[in-house]
């Protein structure tokens, strides 16, 4: 088992849209979220692929990534993830190659097979219905592309050739798992919004890997829903927000992040039990509270899962109460919690 202070953390950001806001102040947010971070010794900052979700800015993604390399220093920086399927592999090993050879050693590439959006947005993607199915030759071929070229080699990522930027694959399930494990990649599972089948697939990723040049030995990351406060009460007032759009989400109409209300239970007013189930199921894994609860919940979940890596994300309203969760997240890896990272 790992002990909580060998376990890098790391953020997801999804440059959120708050109600009020607008999406050029979502991206001067996350690039502020992004600096602060970095001061406090985070390992890596991700951003992540989705498409006509109200309050998520985050589309453009590889744009972005660029946007906050820019504007670091030393963080890594990169997608978690990108959904390879709505891409060409060429054109994505170009995008990436790009970045690599702009931020030299601080790129990563996160990918997942799912759309990142409704059909029907899939479909104004161009993405083609069984895009998901070829999902391991889109990788395969990706991963050829950034590598050293072959003798006749005819299609070459110029620039992107090379680079061999760290390729990652993303999951909820265990499909995702097992590809990683069989082409030696790490794995990240996204707990933060499916967590029911975490431990299966970690077990299977564990048990399938087969060592590669770059990963001699598995590496998994989990993602989780961050909330942290200073006291448990207003951790749990801040979380409504997050309540409030996943509902807007299940109910199919998605809304930009609205501000808590005063009470958490004041929830019960908007949400029926089956919506509060299906809410609650959504962010199960979801890290709640001050910083006493908050280490608790990382050391139950490093003992569960043994995870080399724990990625947040922290939905939250105000910047500052945003700001303050990741502050506070660092801090609690230590034990005196009056210290500051």
């Amino acid at each position: 088992m790992n002990a909580l202070s060998e376990v890098k953390f790391s953020v997801l950001d999804l440059a959120p849209v708050v109600q009020g806001g607008t999406v050029a102040d979502a991206f001067r947010n996350t690039l502020d979220l992004a600096q602060h971070v970095e001061r406090w010794g985070y390992q890596r900052f991700w951003l992540a692929e989705h498409h006509n979700i109200a309050g998520i800015a985050s589309a453009a993604t590889s744009v972005l990534i660029g946007h906050v390399a820019a504007g670091t220093k030393t963080i890594r920086v990169g997608s978690g993830g990108i959904m390879l399927p709505n891409h060409a592999p060429l054109v994505i090993a170009e995008h990436f190659g790009t970045l690599e050879t702009l931020f030299p050693g601080r790129i990563d590439l996160g990918l997942g097979r799912a759309p990142g959006s409704d059909q029907m947005t899939a479909r104004a993607l161009m993405r083609d219905a069984s895009a998901g199915e070829l999902f391991p030759q889109l990788v395969d071929e990706l991963l050829s592309l950034m590598g050293t070229a072959k003798p006749g080699q005819q299609v070459r990522a110029m620039p992107g050739e090379g680079t061999n930027v760290p390729v990652w694959l993303l999951g909820s399930s265990t499909f995702s798992a097992q590809l990683a494990a069989m082409m030696g990649l790490p794995f990240a599972f996204a707990g933060q919004f499916a967590p029911r089948l975490m431990q299966e697939a970690l077990h299977l990723y564990r048990k399938k890997f087969q060592p590669s040049e770059r990963w001699p030995k598995p590496y998994v990351m989990i993602g989780l829903p961050l909330f942290a406060a200073d006291e448990d009460a207003e951790a749990h007032r801040l979380a409504t927000s997050a309540y409030q759009q996943i509902l807007a989400l299940h109910r199919g109409s998605p809304i930009a992040l609205p501000p808590p209300l005063d009470r958490a239970g004041d929830m019960v007013r908007l949400w029926s039990p089956m919506e509060e189930a299906g809410v609650r199921s959504h962010l199960a894994a979801a890290v709640i509270g001050g910083p006493e609860t908050v280490r608790k919940k990382l050391l139950e979940v490093v003992a569960e899962t043994r995870a080399d890596e724990l990625m947040f994300n922290s939905p939250m309203f105000r910047h500052e109460d945003r700001l303050r969760s990741y502050e506070l997240l660092m801090q609690a890896r230590d034990l005196e919690f009056g210290m500051q990272s």
